[in-house]
């Protein structure tokens, strides 16, 4: 079979992986046609991931077989995969971030290796042929730690394709993007499928009830359901992948807010690139309140986060916790003021991959009495610690001496949620909590959010899933190229309304009449 040709079918039969102390995949069996899209859905944890590194060459089975176009192969790296025209976009990229896009996607490619050196021009021209056939616009020249997550994930994806890739998996793929970056990506992929073969692993079933044509239900690493799609409506795959029914919870409002925590006072910052990214921003969070921030991807929320957690310098302005000043305080200092910080990237950000659970619950604590004595790690505070957490936030883990970087992501993120509200915060700034995960960990997340407000803590909720936002908000922020342009209490807030603040327009205002609709343009 030649390299690249279209694939008219991949076929898994009896597919077993077994890891120390966990049976990842169970006997799963599952097929994908061209012209398809095939919903692969499932708690975090339930084999999902694991079964797509098998068939990319990165796990071998202990049993099964693997079929493209009815011939057995056996892949032993991606390199082979891709050879048949299967290719991958994972959920964690697969970047250099000090290379630039066409560097990185040189790399991948033999034929750009000329003379021991990488034909970056070649990779760029590539770059664009992609981009402009599938609309999904990539700068080749930009580095990778420059893009917003957002930005990565569709370099992801173009690499992917420009790869080669006839059969594309894709790996929690609108995770990270806005609600409109979602739409118009549906939209390409809806287009693409006539003629790729896609898989598409997603914990959001709205996407899966409009994107794909069939599901399969993974549990605790076994199919425990295919079917249409059609058929079924995302309440009932909810309860068919979590064992039962999952109800999201609300901010019902009871309560009433303390006094000011937090207040921001004219913040200005810069981004990587040296432009002013927030520009006199205004802010005042209460005790005992969950302040939503909405807005684009792009429009300041990243650094407004990191200069919160002094991983970024603040031009000027006032960051007053507490009527304390801490604007280019010390990551340190503002960890012992009590403020607690839930990051955008739990992998790199929020834990060290190669630690165990138990030792990533105590790296803001390991030099306190509690932990340690005479620079001594106190090793049965810590486990204790531990047993104590994985309960009571429901972490799946063999073991908490697992490597955290093992764990699926909804388990990633329940560790650094322990970890931070164990500490008792004052405040907690919460930046995507939910991204990437599935229904039954949101609930979770959200009720332990719900649950911290009640006790008076004070919440700033950064995400761009707007139900989310209006979910569990007291009031909603939306920020607009650095500046927080309205906010709104939780009772004004609708879509509508917040699109078009999003947009950059005021309430008053309307968007400009349009004859005709963008492609792939979406409405309310």
């Amino acid at each position: 079979m030649a390299a690249h040709e279209p694939i008219s079918e991949l076929r898994l039969e009896g597919i077993t992986k077994r890891f120390p102390g966990v049976l990842a995949c169970d006997g799963i069996s599952l097929q994908v046609k061209r012209g398809e899209v095939l919903a692969l859905v499932g708690e975090n944890g339930a084999g999902k991931t694991t079964l797509m590194n098998i068939i990319m060459g990165l796990y071998r089975p202990d049993s099964g077989t693997i079929s493209v176009n009815g011939e057995p192969v056996h892949f032993k790296a991606p390199g082979d995969a891709y050879a048949r025209g299967i290719g991958m976009v994972h959920q964690h990229f697969m970047l250099v971030p000090n290379m630039t896009v066409a560097e990185n996607l040189a790399l991948g490619l033999k034929e750009l290796h000329r003379f021991l050196r990488l034909d970056i021009k070649g990779a760029a021209k590539r770059i664009r042929e992609i981009s402009e056939r599938y609309e999904l616009p990539v700068n080749p020249d930009a580095y990778i730690w420059q893009l917003s997550v957002g930005e990565q994930q569709r370099v992801e994806l173009v690499k992917t394709l420009c790869l080669g890739a006839r059969l594309l998996i894709l790996d929690e793929p609108t995770s990270a993007l806005t609600p409109q970056e979602t739409d118009d990506l549906i939209v390409r992929l809806q287009r693409m499928a006539s003629e790729l073969a896609i898989i598409f692993i997603s914990h959001k079933l709205n996407e899966v009830k409009t994107l794909s044509d069939r599901v399969s239900i993974l549990r605790h690493g076994a199919v425990v359901f295919n079917g249409h799609t059609v058929n079924h409506e995302p309440a009932e795959l909810a309860a068919l992948m979590t064992g039962h029914e999952v109800s999201l919870p609300h901010n019902e409002g009871s309560g009433l807010q303390g006094e000011t925590l937090l207040n921001i006072k004219d913040l200005c910052v810069r981004g990587d690139r040296g432009n002013l990214v927030l520009d006199h921003l205004n802010l005042e969070l209460r005790a005992g309140e969950i302040l939503g921030m909405a807005g684009v991807s792009g429009n300041g929320q990243r650094e407004f986060a990191d200069a919160l957690a002094g991983l970024r310098p603040v031009e000027s302005g006032q960051m007053l916790f507490q009527n304390r000043d801490l604007a280019n305080k010390t990551p340190r200092e503002i960890i012992e003021s009590g403020m607690g910080y839930v990051p955008e990237d739990r992998q790199t950000e929020g834990i060290v991959p190669s630690f165990s659970v138990k030792d990533n619950l105590i790296l803001k604590d390991f030099g306190t009495d509690q932990f340690s004595r005479m620079s001594f790690l106190r090793h049965k505070a810590i486990d204790a610690n531990a047993a104590e957490l994985k309960v009571q936030f429901d972490v799946r883990c063999p073991s908490t001496s697992t490597a955290t970087g093992s764990l699926s992501g909804g388990n990633i993120q329940k560790v650094i949620l322990a970890r931070e509200i164990s500490r008792s915060p004052k405040a907690l700034v919460a930046v995507y909590p939910t991204r990437g995960i599935d229904m039954g960990a949101q609930e979770f997340i959200h009720s332990q959010l719900l649950e911290r407000r009640r006790q008076g803590v004070g919440i700033i909720l950064i995400s761009e899933e707007l139900e989310e936002v209006m979910n569990l908000s007291d009031r909603i922020a939306v920020i607009y190229k650095g500046r927080i342009l309205k906010i709104l209490s939780a009772v004004e807030a609708t879509r509508e309304r917040l699109g078009i603040l999003m947009a950059g327009l005021e309430d008053s205002e309307q968007p400009p009449p349009s004859p005709a609709a963008a492609p792939g343009g979406t409405h309310e």
